[in-house]
């Protein structure tokens, strides 16, 4: 709910804005803000006006929900607020504090001056979002600190602490603590001053010409270039700095708001804004209220001490929880404490942690032998080998020895949490934890609700994973959950590529091409290939009915299981992780080709993308439809988090609502031509079928329905 607020300090009136959490200037708060200047700069006994935010906080900037719709121009918009600012006859002065970015750092460069807290972060994030500020922040705030400082902030998106800023015109004092009398006391002095004839500073009347502006440009313009080509908005921020340091300010600013306009309508834009909403969506679960109780976990304790377990232990030495790291054998738990002191001691190498800070995350760190020692943890998390009877074995001792109301997680990727919570007691204090392997690393955490999962300890769950500094999304019980079943399907159908005439290189090269952080061949070869055969082992017995390639299946035979191997689909250099064809799987690939009695023929890279995202798309349509899933942008946002989908193209979902779903299904008519494709999977889900024929998209409100 927006508020606005004014009081008088003698003759300076100060005016507060709030939108909760972050005062965000939506519509209704641009109008209040607005009638509350006009009231000051129209009362004979203000002579100055203060603007400040509630909460300790300025302005975290515009209401990205209104990006694109008409209630962002609905009058006053940002750029009317802030013109009244700048032109109000009276001295405005900026109180800032904590938070200022994107439009409420717009709203401040308007103002005469800006006083902030010593604590206080400036910043304008919109490239983040595939945008640039649109407010008037790239023609003042060359203005302010000089072209070359506003490229690193405004291209860098990224808060910067406002006391790097104490020796530009951008502030006028820099104070401890709150910074609203401070504020107030300038406004005072500076209304004498301007009452006496002495004009009001405005940024728009400073320049940002200079003799090194141009090289300055060009090397920004080569950086943008060869690091963010897929992205347009980069390249749009220099152009409108450009124009601050060559344009008149009016001209520059108009050139600015069409940039703007042209970004805001472009799919890495939409798929960008897409994404950040998304990931705030997630931690939203239907029947669990945001007041739902949760648990307190202090202490948290890891069973297995291999490359997962012992990563998922780093992960909560990271936030400061003490851990218990199990093992059923002295050398892997030796093995496991020494790769978990390697990576801290490598951050200590890299400056990102200090001697002091690693000695005290080690102390965290408890190793045993002894299930005994787990009973004190209010959190237990299980990453043994991926097979069912070991899992059970494992949960059935824990049933004996953790203590009433601790929570039983296991790291499962594949297998039923139901099956597992079942060998305890206390299914309800079960639950899936599915990390990504470097866990310390990966964003993603797939949080999986079992059947009789309590609400309290999924709610718990999710506010840990934010103090793991993770991304948490909640998933169903299914074979695979929703990553590991949804790719099960594109490496089949890049496997039948292989059978068709492909090389490995030719579709990672596509879909890197796309833009996936690393293609199907490459990424089996870094988590292993022996993972795949496994789970083809059981599919087997279990599903006998699914379609494979087997050529997966005579690599592993070879003993080729990847980059910890030596050799996989590619070959390995000792120390070195480029990966390099090889000319024995090309021999394999050949032979299990001929003996399919395929002739091989070129796939195209457009087939190859195709093949492998709508793939994707198909399969999640029918886990977002079995309410596996609760919306398809929690299925993008295990995609972006987790798999190394671009991040510029929004998820699978947000791709294919962006490509149309109509031509989606009709390019799977096409696909399911192709005989080794398997032919009955590109029937399209039941949900995609209807969405597509009534024209709808999976994003859309009620696209389960």
């Amino acid at each position: 709910m927006s508020s606005v607020t004014s009081v008088r300090h003698g003759a300076i009136a100060v005016i507060q804005f709030g939108e909760p959490p972050v005062n965000s200037l939506g519509q209704q708060t641009r109008v209040a803000l607005a009638a509350a200047i006009n009231a000051a700069i129209d009362d004979p006994a203000v002579s100055g006006i203060v603007i400040t935010g509630h909460n300790g906080l300025f302005s975290a900037g515009a209401d990205i929900r209104e990006f694109g719709t008409p209630t962002m121009l609905a009058a006053p918009n940002l750029a009317d607020l802030i013109v009244l600012v700048e032109s109000s006859p009276k001295p405005i002065v900026a109180a800032i504090a904590g938070t200022c970015l994107g439009g409420g750092l717009e709203l401040s460069l308007g103002c005469h001056y800006r006083v902030a807290s010593t604590n206080a972060k400036l910043g304008l994030p919109e490239v983040k979002i595939g945008l640039l500020p649109g407010a008037g922040g790239t023609q003042r705030l060359p203005r302010l600190i000089g072209v070359e400082a506003a490229l690193n902030v405004i291209l860098g998106g990224e808060p910067v602490p406002a006391k790097l800023f104490a020796q530009t015109p951008l502030l006028a004092a820099l104070v401890d603590g709150d910074p609203v009398p401070a504020a107030v006391a300038l406004a005072t002095d500076r209304s004498a001053e301007h009452a006496a004839g002495k004009p009001l500073p405005k940024a728009r009347e400073f320049s940002a010409a200079g003799p090194h502006v141009e090289p300055l440009l060009i090397f920004a313009r080569n950086t943008v270039r060869a690091t963010y080509a897929a992205y347009p908005a980069p390249l749009k921020c220099i152009d409108a700095i450009e124009a601050a340091a060559t344009k008149p300010f009016d001209e520059g600013l108009a050139y600015e708001r069409s940039l703007f306009v042209e970004l805001m309508f472009t799919p890495v834009s939409k798929a960008l804004r897409h994404a950040f909403f998304a990931e705030r969506a997630a931690s939203k679960i239907a029947d669990v209220p945001e007041s739902t109780p949760v648990r307190d976990i202090r202490a948290a304790a890891v069973i297995g001490a291999g490359t997962m377990g012992s990563g998922i232990a780093l992960t909560f030495l990271s936030a400061g929880i003490p851990v218990v790291l199990l093992e059923t054998g002295a050398d892997a738990l030796q093995r496991g404490v020494a790769r978990i002191r390697d990576v801290i001691e490598g951050q200590v190498k890299k400056g990102r942690l200090t001697v002091e800070a690693a000695t005290i995350r080690g102390a965290l760190l408890k190793p045993t032998l002894d299930y005994a020692d787990l009973a004190e943890a209010d959190i237990i998390i299980e990453a043994v080998f991926e097979e069912m009877s070991v899992k059970r074995q494992v949960f059935a001792q824990l049933d004996k020895v953790a203590k009433r109301g601790a929570i039983l997680a296991t790291n499962t990727s594949t297998l039923d949490v139901d099956a597992i919570a079942a060998t305890t007691s206390r299914p309800a204090d079960v639950i899936g934890t599915h990390f990504f392997s470097p866990a310390n690393i990966m964003k993603l955490l797939e949080v999986v609700r079992g059947r009789e999962t309590a609400k309290d300890v999924l709610a718990t769950v999710m506010k840990l994973a934010k103090t793991l500094r993770k991304t948490a999304v909640v998933s169903g019980v299914c074979d695979g959950f929703i990553g590991n079943r949804m790719i099960e399907q594109y490496i089949r159908q890049a496997l039948f590529m292989l059978d068709e005439g492909a090389s490995p290189a030719e579709v990672d090269a596509a879909v890197e091409a796309f833009g996936f952080a690393m293609g199907p061949f490459r990424m089996s070869d870094l988590a292993g290939n022996d993972i795949g055969w496994h789970i083809r082992k059981r599919r087997a017995i279990e599903r006998p009915d699914v379609m494979y390639s087997a050529v997966a299946d005579r690599l592993c035979e070879l003993g080729r299981f990847g980059q910890k191997t030596g050799g996989g689909w590619y070959d390995y250099k000792k120390g070195d992780r480029n990966a390099y064809p090889s000319g024995v799987v090309a021999e394999l690939i050949e032979k299990h080709r001929s003996s399919l009695g395929v002739t091989a023929r070129k796939i195209e890279p457009k087939e190859i993308v195709d093949r492998l995202v709508f793939a994707l798309v198909n399969e999640a349509a029918a886990i977002l439809e079995e309410g596996i899933a609760q919306r398809a942008s929690d299925i993008d946002i295990v995609y972006l988090t987790g798999y190394g989908f671009p991040v510029y193209r929004g998820g699978p979902m947000c791709y294919a609502d962006e490509v149309g779903l109509y031509t989606v299904v009709q390019r799977m008519r096409e696909l399911s031509r192709i005989h080794q494709s398997d032919p009955a999977f590109w029937t399209p889900s039941p949900l995609l079928a209807r969405l597509a024929a009534t024209g709808g998209s999976f994003n859309a409100a009620g696209a389960r329905s």
